[in-house]
């Protein structure tokens, strides 16, 4: 267990203090295919009903993506992408103030998703695929979350292997964040995301869980995600082999139990599924976080 560094996130009309308690991430994607919910909510209307539902639940971001990063999934192109998330944030932004995050590693999506109203550019390629998402963040002034991912996620699980999985991800990260700087994006608007499940096995993502704690002298906020994914459904089905339904009990379960981990271990943001129940997770872990 950490005490966790504090940060003030300023954005337009938006102020996030991190640390002070954890900030939850609701998931709305806008996809056929997503390993958690494909489908579930690709229609226009019933994502953004979706999206409302988790903000009446306590989501402090909502986090809208058009294009599947799982494991093997493939790219969609720019005007595919944009048909799916432009119709849900206008949506989201005309009847919540709830700030609202574009999941994309496309600069071209991620411009017209802060025009129809998100505010926070979240990039799980960490700029490798698209360094013009910096122009794009320091023209709106928008927070930008850089995340490790090993490879592209057609290839990311195909034996991943890390000298060191916390200190080769630490210094990913570190070199990221630099890189993001040297293209004009302000420090303060920066979030680093270790990646859990995008190219590590099993151990590495409880690993980087475990010790979290070595990340915090990098000096910025930490987001972790680690809702529904595979490791959590192998973990608790009890064989490495088989996995769970990320619909199951047993994974909402298991993914309560990796947030209160993370915010133990420093996490600052967490991005679920469940929103509801997170809330109630952060609510406590934070309250012993706090406890003399």
């Amino acid at each position: 267990m950490t005490s966790r560094n504090t940060y003030d996130l300023n954005f337009g009309r938006h102020h996030l203090e991190l640390g002070r308690r954890t900030c939850i991430m609701g998931v709305i994607n806008v996809t056929p295919d997503s390993f958690s919910d494909g489908g579930q909510f690709f229609d226009t209307d019933t994502a953004v009903s979706h999206a409302l539902r988790l903000a009446e639940e306590g989501a402090d971001i909502l986090d809208i993506g058009g294009e599947s990063t799982r494991p093997f999934s493939k790219s969609v192109s720019v005007a595919e992408e944009c048909d799916r998330v432009l119709p849900v944030i206008e949506g989201i932004a005309a009847r919540v103030e709830v700030p609202i995050s574009i999941d994309t590693t496309k600069s071209q999506v991620a411009r017209r998703a802060l025009d129809s109203g998100a505010v926070i550019i979240n990039d799980v390629s960490a700029l490798r695929f698209d360094p013009g998402l910096a122009a794009v963040a320091v023209e709106f002034e928008a927070p930008l979350i850089l995340m490790h991912m090993l490879g592209e996620p057609g290839t990311m699980q195909s034996a991943p292997y890390y000298a060191d999985v916390v200190t080769d991800i630490k210094s990913f990260l570190a070199e990221a964040a630099e890189r993001a700087r040297s293209l004009g994006v302000s420090r303060d608007k920066l979030i680093l995301d270790p990646g859990i499940g995008f190219g590590k096995t099993i151990d590495h993502n409880l690993s980087l869980i475990k010790h979290l704690a070595r990340f915090a002298d990098l000096g910025l906020p930490l987001l972790i995600g680690t809702s529904r994914k595979a490791f959590i459904r192998r973990t608790v089905s009890g064989d490495p082999g088989k996995e769970l339904s990320p619909q199951s009990p047993e994974v909402a379960t298991g993914t309560q139990a990796t947030v209160a981990a993370a915010i133990l271990n420093g996490a600052h943001m967490v991005r679920v599924h469940d929103v509801a129940s997170t809330v109630v997770t952060a609510k406590l872990i934070d309250a012993v976080l706090s406890a003399t």
